[in-house]
């Protein structure tokens, strides 16, 4: 693991970029299968996939930690961290404004769905080998596979438990994308509440930064609240693949 806060930064940005490079790339070539090729209501799409997904990225961070909120506000230099659950949420809601403002109705997720998780995952390549310097490491373990990011403690790899669940999803979402594909958004739909469940269980074993109530992290409330309006429209498209199978 990377000692150095100064090179653990510039390390998990490198891969961050290169993830959401990557994704971009794959997300442009699979979009003209999924909504024809790019015209000015796909750039809307676009526009609001970014500027909704850079604000959500950032209000969920805060969410998670209001103690860096409340630091900026008493007018100290900090400057929010990042949210993969915020840059989700606010990446969906970006893009529904913008299609029902250029009155676009045909579903663009499930182009989304393996750009995210080879996105995502390399991604958390750079959260791992930042250690310590990052807040997505595991709290202590003594499984056999528990790793010292540098502080002499075994931790709960979560950043490799991530990668591994999402490997495992795309994998499922794209064994049966014929299936699905009869229900333009359900890859996606099925994707993001999946992750969104993932997210609110792994969170179980990660340091909790301000405790909410219940003892949960702001990021499990989210995630909550997030597949509470979720769910019935995820249930509504899935329900005829259901019973048809």
């Amino acid at each position: 693991m990377i000692a150095d806060l100064a090179t653990a930064g510039w390390v998990h940005s490198a891969f961050e970029w290169a993830g959401m490079g990557l994704g971009a790339w794959l997300w442009r070539r699979q979009l003209p299968r999924a909504a024809g090729p790019m015209s000015p209501d796909n750039f809307a799409v676009l526009v609001g996939l970014l500027l909704g997904a850079g604000l959500g990225n950032k209000l969920v961070f805060l969410i998670e930690r209001p103690d860096v909120l409340m630091a900026m506000l008493q007018g100290q230099p900090l400057w929010p961290g990042q949210s993969i659950v915020g840059g989700l949420l606010g990446g969906l809601i970006g893009v529904e404004m913008a299609k029902k403002l250029s009155q676009q109705t045909r579903s663009t997720g499930d182009a989304m769905v393996w750009p995210l998780v080879l996105g995502i995952s390399i991604g958390r390549v750079g959260c791992f080998i930042a250690g310590l310097h990052d807040d997505t490491y595991g709290v202590a373990t003594t499984l056999p596979w528990g790793v010292d990011f540098g502080d002499g403690i075994p931790r709960h790899p979560t950043q490799l438990y991530e990668i591994g669940v999402l490997m495992l999803l795309g994998t499922a979402l794209h064994h049966l994308r014929a299936r699905l594909a009869t229900t333009p958004g359900l890859a996606f739909k099925l994707f993001l509440s999946s992750y969104l469940g993932w997210r609110f269980v792994v969170e179980f074993l990660k340091p909790v930064p301000v405790a909410y109530p219940l003892g949960l992290s702001g990021i499990q409330w989210t995630c909550l609240f997030a597949l509470l309006l979720y769910l019935p429209f995820v249930w509504r498209d899935a329900r005829p693949t259901l019973v048809q199978a």
